[in-house]
């Protein structure tokens, strides 16, 4: 299947929510940028400046989360002025849409900092005008909500100035101004007479597409974020419909557990969840998870790392398979961490290779290292270790 046609698939499905599982660099962003076109191609007045959330004529139709979203926001740390670092927003119709249009910033800090912490403040510019860099000398006009300052309150009338935030918090406050919109969203749709409705906007909305959401966060912030955004669209009474993708196996399954069960209006019939893979010929597969345990992923990473051992095509990504294979081995079996399982030097102190897992795998984050080479020592230590787990474990 092509994209297109896994696209039409998921469109065609009689499902409210649909989630799919895909490792990195399979194809989920230009999935749904393939979802996006089918549902609302793009036309004559398009705004090449919207990125991935299109102009508001698409927007209509599909609203959608991806890494062009993320590329919206970007660092502004004005080294050279020594000013305060600001988190600047390009032109785009989407944030616009949210911030001016809908009137939501009060709603994304609260947002914000309910998954960070409550004194950590956004604080948006207004408008102002201020003299050119370099040589120029005339004024520019700054717009209003292109900016984002952030500081810690202390709940004294002062704060600590102006932070650059971490790499996780700047992700979460991308997230709370999307999922602040989605709020607004469903909460109108439940409406269900359109003339009763405090806005129309949303009234041709179709579908909703979220891929990828939780780059930078740790697993607390994860959970928190995939409970409540389960919860969302489980109180979405009209008949828009979701599509989620994610690489994450913890958020795949904390969202696979909240979608199984019947709550309320919604039930676990509703939902469709699949493993999105890539193909040797480039094409790619579907496939259905339904019968599947949320938890069988784990088998699935194990039969890859076999598959690259025997076809000597290891790279550094497989060490986090074989991390991530020991971390729910070891859960299941009541170990309290999962370099127990790792084989014992002859002497019987503590193995010699959980810091060298932790020492690959950990370094495996962007895409550029994922494909960096291996020592032939490396390979030859991660086939032992997954002979010897095979082995100790009884895996088939």
């Amino acid at each position: 299947m092509t994209l297109t046609e896994i696209a039409q698939r998921l469109k065609g499905a009689n499902k409210k929510v649909q989630l799919i599982y895909a490792f990195n660099g399979t194809g989920k962003t230009r999935l749904s940028r393939a979802f996006k076109q089918l549902i609302a191609p793009k036309g004559e007045g398009d705004d090449p400046a919207d990125g991935a959330n299109g102009h508001e004529r698409s927007r209509s139709k599909i609203i959608y989360y991806n890494a062009f979203t993320e590329d919206l926001f970007y660092w502004d740390n004005d080294l050279d002025r020594d000013s305060e670092p600001k988190l600047k927003i390009q032109p785009n119709s989407f944030t616009d849409w949210v911030l001016l249009d809908q009137g939501q910033e009060l709603n994304i800090i609260t947002t914000f900092q309910g998954y960070t912490n409550d004194k950590l403040t956004p604080r948006f510019n207004v408008e102002r005008r201020e003299k050119g860099r370099g040589d120029e000398s005339k004024e520019v006009v700054i717009k209003a909500f292109s900016e984002v300052t952030f500081s810690m309150e202390r709940g004294d009338e002062t704060g600590s100035g102006s932070l650059k935030i971490s790499k996780g918090e700047e992700s979460n406050f991308i997230w709370s101004i999307f999922y602040t919109l989605l709020d607004q969203v469903i909460g109108v749709l439940n409406v269900p007479e359109p003339d009763d409705r405090e806005t129309n906007e949303f009234d041709q909305l179709e579908f909703v597409f979220v891929d990828d959401p939780v780059s930078s966060l740790d697993e607390n912030h994860l959970i928190q974020l995939a409970v409540d955004l389960a919860q969302l669209i489980k109180s979405n009474e009209s008949d828009v419909k979701f599509v989620i993708t994610t690489h994450n196996p913890l958020f795949y399954n904390v969202l696979y557990n909240e979608f199984n069960s019947d709550d309320g209006s919604y039930k676990k019939n509703q939902f469709g969840r699949y493993r999105m893979v890539q193909l040797d010929d480039g094409n790619f597969e579907l496939k259905d998870q339904s019968s599947d345990s949320p938890f069988s992923y784990h088998l699935y990473l194990k039969a890859e790392l076999e598959k690259a051992i025997e076809c000597g095509q290891v790279s550094k990504y497989h060490f986090n398979f074989l991390r991530n294979i020991l971390e729910k081995t070891s859960t299941f079996l009541g170990y309290k961490k999962w370099g127990d399982l790792l084989p014992k030097a002859e002497d019987g102190k503590i193995n010699p290779y959980e810091a060298r897992i932790i020492n690959i795998s950990s370094h495996s984050k962007h895409a550029g290292e994922e494909v960096a080479e291996l020592t032939e020592d490396d390979k030859r230590v991660l086939k032992f270790l997954v002979n010897e787990f095979n082995k100790t474990y009884k895996f088939q």
